[in-house]
């Protein structure tokens, strides 16, 4: 069994912190730091942390690949990417006392030619039992149903295939004929699917048992602060995690989706994916960058993540709310 990430849209994060965002002013960054991003990339940086092999294919900007290079060359992640013409964005997320304001930009744009060549070397690379991770947007080229299709071919070959996107490529994958393993949408996204409103901790349940009920193995929903709602055959949990020290909430989701990945690698219970994945995600926000402290303060925290179970909706969706308030 391995570890695959597939990042079609990689990004270089460059993150600003400052002590107030005002639209319309200027602005004095109190710091400025520049990580290899994309959410496949981050979530092979946070397995490596955590001792898992992990292979990362995609496409990369050969103009300024260094510090992908980097990351990879010195986490001991295998490069797979295929460099293309051009430059690898640069998202920016500006930081300061009410949170992260992104500002994502587009990608290179591809050709259909480029899109099948990942899909060709994924697809031959992966063997059964392999987990493969889908994850971020799709550059400008790119057709929206190419996460629909990868998953239709790796899961023939008895991949696992974990899914976090959102938007189009998200809508076109769970309305395939083949559905991912797991998927990660966050609330909005989830509701964006569904094109209506999920106003309270009932309706975000039965969302995600309806998915699950068609064919999805588990359905994480993340909702920032008040934790995640995890939903498999085995049933629905919600996990919970004071948060500590906050060096950087970017990429904390991408943290989410590795922990998730190293509880399948590990053939977890539903409590133990839930403890780990919300671990992972709040361990990363101690940390600049896509990173994990030492696995011991991980498997401290997952120790410490509140758990509350439910038999049906009605009862889970009475705890989610409670978080809301």
């Amino acid at each position: 069994m391995r570890v695959l990430t597939v990042t079609f849209n990689p990004a270089i994060d460059q993150t600003v912190t400052l002590d107030r965002l005002v639209p319309g002013e200027v602005h004095r960054a109190h710091a400025v730091r520049q990580n290899a991003g994309g959410k496949g990339v981050n979530v092979a940086s946070c397995l490596a942390d955590w001792g898992l092999p992990v292979a990362a294919y995609g496409l990369l900007g050969s103009d300024n690949a260094a510090s992908f290079d980097a990351l990879l060359g010195a986490k001991r992640i295998e490069d797979r990417f295929i460099r293309i013409p051009g430059a690898t964005r640069v998202n920016l997320k500006l930081v300061d006392a009410a949170g992260t304001t992104d500002i994502n930009l587009d990608g290179i744009a591809i050709d259909l030619g480029r899109a099948e060549m990942v899909a060709a070397t994924i697809g031959e690379a992966a063997q059964a039992e392999d987990i493969v991770v889908l994850a971020g947007s799709l550059p400008p080229g790119c057709p929206p149903d190419t996460y629909a299709a990868l998953t239709h071919r790796l899961s023939a070959k008895g991949c696992r295939v974990v899914l976090d996107t959102s938007g189009l490529p998200l809508k076109c994958a769970l309305e395939g004929s083949v559905l991912p393993r797991v998927i990660k949408p966050n609330r909005h996204e989830l509701a964006q699917f569904l094109g209506r409103d999920l106003p309270d901790g009932a309706a975000l349940v039965a969302a995600a048992q309806a998915l699950q009920t068609r064919g999805v193995g588990l359905v994480v929903v993340s909702m920032g602060e008040d934790g995640a709602l995890f939903v498999s055959r085995e049933g629905a949990l919600c996990a919970r995690l004071a948060i500590g020290r906050l060096a950087s909430t970017v990429g904390a989701g991408d943290a989410m989706v590795a922990g998730i990945v190293a509880a399948l690698a590990e053939g977890a219970s539903l409590e133990r994916t839930a403890r780990l994945a919300t671990a992972f995600a709040v361990a990363k926000l101690g940390m600049a960058g896509p990173n994990l402290p030492d696995l011991a303060s991980v498997e401290a925290l997952a120790a410490e993540v509140v758990i509350a179970p439910a038999t049906g909706g009605e009862a889970l969706g009475e705890a989610l709310s409670a978080g809301e308030q």
